[in-house]
């Protein structure tokens, strides 16, 4: 019979979790469950008792559970090995089988996926075999939720995690406790595997040093004096931190070198001032870079300011379906970590829906700048953030003479100028005009619209 201490092992009644087989005989069901355990979260199965939970025991031999073990291993594919016990009871033995969930979903039990309904086992239908796999090939693709080799708990910081905690809920994106244990809390964010093993993006978001284990997660800023990299570096740092605390560094470095206008305005007693570039564009602009990096890539994310504009390198190159062109118009919202997406966007350091770039474009464009550029340069993603270069503080930086400075005020109000236009309001030869247009083109002041005698000049940004 069934006594009260034995129904705290073996549970009170049949469940998700929990199953009983009179005896081995039922060998074929007890594989069927095994597999259905095993593609969910996991069970025990306890062969010994009857259906209505009654401790009868079974007859164990010499080789009975290795052969019971070998019979499970060669009808299930990929092979379960359940950790197999045995328990002594008044009326003899009960075997234990603990069954793990499967990290190699679906299971097939004789070619067959079965999977657990309540305390029932049943065959899994095709939209749910269908979704199982391609669940798992997301987690297979997913750098950010496979396994960080090697990392433990005592790697996380404690402090990072709670203060992220804390900013989560300020913002009204996270309803957890700060003062949980680091492991639950790691968990309800999904940075743990079912077994409790750490993430990558548990490393890389809140890991005490990440660059133990991703020497690459670096990023490095670079402050260049001119307009391309063969000019002096002003400034160079390479800043390895987790993944938050490197978008809020690389925000202060661009901060530390980009000038911030100020001007008088009428009928306002204070000086009114503004960053060159708009600093919302920049933390969306980083922390796409920092979450859809591809981090098996040895490459590292890249700032580089230069005379006339900035750029963010990511190493990497855009999700299938994703273009250049398709990123300023409507588009899916298709992150390559989407684990690390998912914690900027708690903390409102990005939005999740697949407006960020929309986003970067419009605030650029209220901020009186041109468009910001996307490109796919050799193996990562570029955003070029450019100034307008028809404003009076980058003209006068760029060494004009008089003649090159005339023409930006008709081009302001025309918008195209040509070589015989050139030449009439400078009183100069079509050599002149020529040579002095195209130091302009250099310059990436203007840049040349068609050829041969259509050939005119339009402001490059």
């Amino acid at each position: 019979m069934k006594t009260k201490s034995m129904a705290k092992i073996i549970g009170a009644s049949e469940s998700a979790t929990i199953e009983w087989k009179p005896s081995l005989s039922q060998i074929n069901e007890i594989i069927e469950t095994v597999a259905a355990f095993s593609n969910a979260e996991g069970g025990q199965l306890f062969v010994g008792v009857s259906k209505e939970g009654i401790v009868k025991g079974v007859s164990i031999g010499k080789d009975t559970l290795e052969g019971l073990a070998n019979r499970i291993a060669q009808h299930t594919e990929p092979k379960i090995h359940p950790r197999i016990t045995v328990m002594r009871v008044s009326s003899g033995e009960i075997i234990q089988l603990h069954v793990q969930e499967s990290r190699g979903k679906p299971v097939l039990a004789d070619g067959r996926a079965y999977v657990r309904v309540g305390p029932s086992t049943r065959r899994m239908g095709k939209e749910e075999f269908e979704r199982v796999i391609l669940d798992r090939h997301k987690t297979e693709l997913n750098f950010d939720s496979q396994v960080c080799k090697g990392a433990k708990i005592a790697d996380i910081s404690g402090e990072q995690i709670i203060a992220f905690v804390k900013k989560a809920k300020q913002e009204g994106r996270l309803d957890l406790n700060p003062n949980a244990p680091v492991l639950d809390m790691l968990k309800r964010l999904k940075l743990t595997t079912k077994d409790k093993k750490i993430t990558n993006a548990a490393v890389l978001l809140f890991g005490k040093d990440p660059q133990k284990f991703f020497l690459h997660s670096e990023l490095k800023a670079v402050r260049f004096r001119g307009y391309d990299v063969s000019g002096e570096m002003i400034d160079f740092k390479t800043i390895g931190t987790d993944a938050i605390t490197l978008l809020e560094k690389g925000e202060s470095f661009i901060f530390d070198h980009i000038p911030m206008k100020a001007w008088i305005e009428s009928g306002k007693l204070q000086r009114q001032e503004k960053w060159l570039y708009p600093p919302e564009a920049i933390r969306e602009a980083l922390a796409n870079a920092l979450a859809h990096r591809d981090y098996k890539s040895t490459g590292k994310v890249q700032v580089r300011i230069f005379d006339d504009r900035m750029e963010i390198w990511n190493p990497g190159k855009l999700p299938p379906g994703l273009t250049v062109e398709t990123l300023k118009g409507d588009h899916d919202s298709v992150p390559t970590n989407p684990l690390i997406a998912d914690a900027f966007f708690r903390i409102k350091y990005a939005e999740g829906v697949g407006t960020g770039t929309n986003r970067i474009v419009e605030m650029c464009t209220k901020w009186g700048l041109p468009e910001p550029t996307f490109e796919e340069k050799g193996g990562s993603f570029v955003v070029t953030f450019g100034q307008s270069k028809l404003t009076e503080d980058t003209l006068a930086s760029m060494g004009l003479n008089e003649r090159q400075a005339k023409i930006i005020g008709y081009l302001k109000e025309h918008r195209q100028i040509n070589n015989r236009q050139y030449c009439r309001l400078n009183d100069v030869s079509r050599g002149t005009a020529l040579k002095e247009l195209n130091e302009l083109v250099i310059k990436k002041i203007l840049k040349a619209v068609g050829g041969g005698r259509s050939l005119k000049y339009e402001p490059a940004g």
